[in-house]
């Protein structure tokens, strides 16, 4: 079969007539996004939303139809609570039926659903729940030992409440009491459905809320870079408490009337490859970590196999060649390389469904509905061969749907454009490879920690004077996060064994498992510039110096 031709899609593409073709509602007069990604598919009964894993070994299937009443009944309960249009509410639940009813019920009454990723530590949560002025967080009993730390926490919905010990109102219990009629509630393409939040290098995440529009721009993904097709079974590994999870695992699948698949049980080789033989996977979306992961346990899978993947995705970080050609001869299929951002989604991509030229390691070219471009520091458009932030013209990209952070915590725009903060080269044919990060965040296991964050944790230490916290590169991880120490003048002596111990548990358990530093080195003193500012460029040479020493 002959694919389209990418220039051919990307200079003819009208975003009307996608709206037409994709959505029951309108942009600008009124849609629902539960109807759009549930009600619109639930006339059959068993047209299927969800195939789940169980965490004790069980499995389920939760369809379009029950979807949509399971959603109607939260609705309904979160209504009871004067819960209304625009109000956030949150999920800081594992991946099953519960998160998806959450979520679905959430946006047929209009309101924001507000994902808390399940290793988030107390901190983490009571600042995004502050900040958002949630009004409900919906748990369950492995998580719910969090909230009692959280200052000010919203009301609590417990899903098997009674296994908590504490007078909680219980999920089942409340929903079954519940009508499971409700009228979807309208919202403008203007008006937010999620409420996310993304890392920064200067104080706390960031919020982002997405609105309604940013649907169009999930649609075109799915269809063109993932390649979803109707005979497709697909799973994206990506837990929805993360912008690639909500965006590409829940909410582009639904939209499109396709069924999903979550596991909420811990990604190893042995479970990945259970779970694309059991469903008979032919789609699969993941981050770099995991694929590397595979190719390190490569004895796993047995010789000669084959899994009957039909395509790979990948995001989140580059891929290394090595890894694509293990991809490629170890599951007989492409696996392509896709760059987004929590702010954007997916803007650049090499395209499944599409016929374009290939170039090893680049992050491929611009979404429809999308200009990218890189510019120089005068926000000049870079010549080819050349490097520069990668950057979205605002004017020119009828599906770019980001308004800029929600509290106004950082202007990312100059001369009508968006700064990614990622540097690339530009090939001049429309294709860009990614060069790194003009910033210091840290790409670890797929997962982007703003190191302020790991840095004002650690000083909450009483031994702790001040740290700067760095990416060290790692086979296995990308990156690994390093912290250099500096421990307060007068102190005691300290056993630095047991300290490095007590300053990652407090990282872990206030910020979350995967933001906590795997090196603790102590020093005397950082680098830093006349003003005072950590030179963590510094600091991160001198790890990268560690690993080829």
């Amino acid at each position: 079969m002959s694919l389209p031709q990418y220039h051919d899609v990307y200079s003819n593409f009208d975003a009307a007539a996608l709206e037409s073709e994709v959505l029951d509602g309108r942009l600008d007069s009124g849609l629902n996004v539960c109807h759009e990604i549930c009600d619109k598919w639930a006339a059959d009964p068993q047209k299927v939303a969800l195939y789940y894993e169980k965490t004790d070994g069980g499995d389920g299937v939760l369809t379009f139809a029950e979807l949509k009443s399971a959603s109607a009944r939260f609705a309904n309960y979160l209504q009871s609570l004067g819960i209304s249009k625009g109000d956030r509410v949150a999920g800081l639940l594992p991946r099953g039926p519960e998160l998806l009813i959450v979520i679905a019920g959430t946006l047929r009454l209009g309101a924001v659903y507000q994902p808390l990723f399940t290793a988030f530590g107390s901190g983490a949560i009571e600042y995004r729940l502050e900040r958002a002025g949630t009004r409900l967080v919906v748990t369950d009993p492995d998580n719910y030992p969090k909230l009692g730390d959280v200052k000010g926490c919203p009301p609590v919905l417990c899903r098997n409440a009674a296994a908590t010990g504490d007078d909680v109102p219980d999920f089942e219990q409340v929903l079954s009491a519940q009508s499971d009629q409700f009228e979807p509630v309208m919202i403008t393409g203007s008006d937010p459905f999620l409420q996310m939040f993304t890392s920064g290098t200067v104080g706390k995440a960031k919020g982002v809320a997405v609105p309604a529009k940013a649907l169009l721009a999930f649609y075109v993904y799915m269809k063109y870079a993932i390649d979803l097709r109707e005979d497709d079974v697909f799973w994206n590994v990506a837990d929805p408490g993360w912008a690639y999870g909500l965006y590409y695992a829940v909410t582009g699948p639904l939209l499109m009337g396709h069924a999903t698949h979550f596991n909420p049980n811990a990604f190893t080789p042995e479970s990945t490859y259970d779970m694309i033989r059991k469903y008979g996977i032919t789609n699969l979306a993941a981050a770099p970590t995991a694929y590397r992961l595979l190719k390190a346990n490569d004895q796993v899978l047995p010789e000669g196999e084959t899994l009957g993947l039909r395509v790979c995705s990948s995001a989140g970080e580059p891929l290394n060649p090595e890894v694509v050609n293990w991809i490629d001869r170890r599951f007989g299929c492409p696996v392509k390389d896709h760059y987004g951002q929590t702010e954007t989604g997916m803007t650049c991509c090499n395209f499944h469904a599409l016929e374009h030229p290939m170039r090893d390691g680049a992050m491929g070219y611009a979404s429809p509905g999308h200009r990218v471009v890189a510019l120089n520091t005068k926000y000049e458009e870079v010549a080819a061969g050349e490097v520069g932030q990668l950057a979205v013209d605002t004017k020119a990209s009828p599906l770019f749907h980001f308004d800029g952070y929600t509290w106004g915590e950082k202007d990312p725009f100059a001369n009508g454009y968006y700064l990614t903060g990622d540097m690339v080269v530009c090939h001049g044919d429309g294709s860009f490879s990614f060069s790194g990060r003009d910033d210091d965040i840290i790409t670890t296991a797929g997962y982007r920690v703003g190191p302020a964050d790991v840095e004002s944790t650690l000083l909450e230490h009483a031994a702790v004077a001040e740290s700067g916290v760095v990416a060290k590169p790692d086979e296995k991880r990308g990156s690994i996060i390093k912290a250099y120490v500096v421990i307060k003048a007068g102190q005691e002596p300290v056993d630095e064994q047991s300290l490095k111990g007590e300053l990652q548990e407090l990282v872990r358990r206030r910020l979350s498992t995967h933001a906590f530093p795997r090196e603790i080195e102590f020093v005397d003193e950082l680098p830093k510039t006349p003003s005072g500012k950590i030179q963590r460029f510094m600091l991160r040479n001198r790890a990268e110096e560690e690993v080829s020493a």
